[in-house]
């Protein structure tokens, strides 16, 4: 998958010293979606990724390009065996208020969050993943923790991919360490969403991702959202990256309705998020993501009533360097500057906006 690669340039980045970020956002699955309070996750939210190893300060791009919201990429255990988790897997950049919390701050004041990311492509081939690093389901329990007291985010991301998601002992810790700080939350009062980012198919979750899903229901992990990587196929063949989504996202409502049969229709596509990758992907121009693709799908997204659009990354929101692929500073197509956040910020927005008229607007409210 693209942001795999991505992140293995992250492992480099690390041995050069280089920085990163955090997130948030706050609600249950299967609760259904509140109404926006600041502080805690819109019902519906742009939130791109955000490259932290690259040294930069969040809150700068984040305003320049209109994103209130934004996923930080990524934390992970310097060596396998550790339960510290760092930005990047960088010692020096611990989870504390010295490590980006004015940035945080920053994004906060201006009534957004931050996500904070595990894993990634490089954690979950090095067996730096939290949880495949990690025996004690207790201790990375309160690493979830600490994000919400030392950030005041209020959802945390997960990327299992790889290694990690074919990583049996690893899956059934994290999935205890979800419900565990899902019901430290509930006991003291606080908000915590977990999403859990994944690769698929153009037709919904491989086997091994629905195994997964299967394992939190066991645990009693609540996944609040399904968050789908819809790039980065690698089948050879040329893709209509748009219609893609779709039928990718359609494929995982019917998992997650195997999953949840209870739920209604509108309830499970307000557990889907997709990620995807402006540009030229890193297999090539077979699957470019275009500026007119990006249009289809926020208005997809908007009438299907999803919880999350992402793209991979901020970064490369720009036209920097037509005809390159899975470059990490720029989407190797002519667009121009912050095009895919300008397009998908109203995502945002409109939800915001509806609960203006009252909550019959909302498919799910009331169900």
């Amino acid at each position: 998958m693209l942001r795999a690669l991505l992140s293995c340039v992250a492992v480099t980045g690390l041995a050069a010293g280089l920085v990163a970020l955090s997130g948030g956002g706050a609600l249950a699955a299967g609760a259904g979606p509140s109404p926006y309070r600041p502080g805690t996750m819109p019902a519906r939210v742009s939130a791109p990724y955000f490259e932290a190893w690259t040294g930069q300060s969040p809150a700068a791009p984040a305003a320049a390009s209109g994103n209130k919201y934004l996923t930080m990429a990524f934390l992970q255990t310097d060596a396998p065996g550790s339960c510290t988790a760092y930005w990047n897997g960088a010692t020096n950049q611990p989870i504390s208020r010295s490590s980006f919390g004015e940035d945080i701050s920053a994004i906060q004041a201006r009534g957004g969050n931050v996500i904070p990311s595990f894993g990634g492509y490089s954690a979950d081939t090095t067996g730096t993943e939290l949880a495949d690093s990690c025996t004690s389901v207790d201790a990375i329990a309160k690493v979830y923790e600490s994000l919400v007291t030392t950030y005041g985010i209020t959802r945390i991301d997960l990327d299992v991919e790889a290694d990690s998601i074919n990583n049996a002992a690893g899956i059934d810790r994290r999935n205890k360490a979800i419900a565990k700080a899902q019901r430290w939350a509930g006991h003291t009062g606080r908000h915590v969403q977990f999403s859990y980012t994944l690769p698929t198919t153009t037709t919904g979750l491989a086997p091994n991702g629905l195994a997964l899903l299967q394992n939190a229901v066991g645990n009693g992990a609540r996944v609040d959202v399904v968050n789908i990587m819809t790039f980065d196929y690698w089948d050879g063949a040329v893709h209509d990256m748009a219609a893609d989504t779709e039928t990718a996202a359609a494929g995982l409502h019917g998992q997650l309705g195997v999953l949840h049969p209870k739920k209604s229709p509108a309830k499970l596509w307000h557990m889907i998020g997709v990620t995807e990758m402006p540009g030229i992907d890193d297999f090539g121009p077979e699957e470019t993501f275009t500026t007119q693709d990006a249009v289809k799908v926020e208005k997809w997204a908007v009438a299907k009533g999803i919880n999350t659009l992402s793209f991979w990354a901020l970064q490369r929101d720009n036209g920097g360097c037509v005809g390159t692929k899975g470059s990490d500073s720029c989407s190797g197509i002519a667009q121009d500057t912050w095009h895919f956040s300008h397009t998908f910020a109203p995502f945002t927005r409109r939800w915001r906006g509806d609960q203006r008229h009252g909550p019959a607007h909302h498919p799910e409210v009331g169900r």
